[in-house]
């Protein structure tokens, strides 16, 4: 078993979230940021070294464990910041990524874990009650068919390969925290 790299993809700017602070940075009920609540269930699975992926919200106030590689690119769409990803895993010798969201705080440890371990195949995703979601692992051998630009991650490449493609049932939940009233709504799992 090679090394795999828990990413996580927060580049965007979040242009839907229309509150006082970058999304990303939104306090939860528990004063912990959308993207710390992220980044800290990446840590807490210990699948591999963790990689943020930042872009419009540069310096944030992560763990000293967890390395942030800046998008210079991030304009251009989520495939630059998993890109970005890519080319840090390489430069690691990482054989597999492991990828989930800076937006998505409820994904857990666990879930990171399980879709980590699946190395069956090149390509896992996890499951949340049948319906597809992050984290999505993504062998090495895929990593060059994987888009260059616009706001699309590995969607495609899963789509390419169907009987490639391991599901894997998780806990947790798997929103998106787009817009303020996800915000207020969003209950920690």
């Amino acid at each position: 078993m090679g090394v795999t790299v828990a990413v996580v993809l927060a580049g965007g700017a979040g242009t839907r979230y229309a509150g006082p602070t970058p999304k990303l940075l939104a306090r939860l009920a528990d004063g912990a940021t959308v993207l710390e609540r992220a980044v800290g269930a990446a840590v807490a699975a210990g699948v591999g070294p963790v990689v943020v992926v930042t872009g419009a919200v540069v310096d944030p106030d992560l763990p000293a464990d967890v390395e942030l590689v800046a998008n210079p690119a991030w304009r251009d769409g989520q495939a630059t910041s998993l890109r970005t990803a890519i080319a840090w895993a390489r430069d690691a010798g990482a054989d597999a990524v492991v990828v989930g969201l800076g937006d998505q705080p409820g994904l857990a440890p666990e879930a990171w874990r399980a879709v980590a371990a699946a190395e069956a195949t090149p390509l896992a995703v996890a499951t949340y009650d049948g319906r597809r979601g992050h984290p999505v692992r993504l062998g090495s051998e895929v990593w060059d068919e994987l888009p260059t630009s616009g706001d699309v991650g590995a969607r495609h490449v899963l789509a390419a390969h169907p009987g490639r493609v391991v599901e894997v049932p998780c806990p947790g939940d798997p929103t998106d925290i787009d817009t303020v009233a996800d915000l207020t709504g969003w209950d920690a799992p």
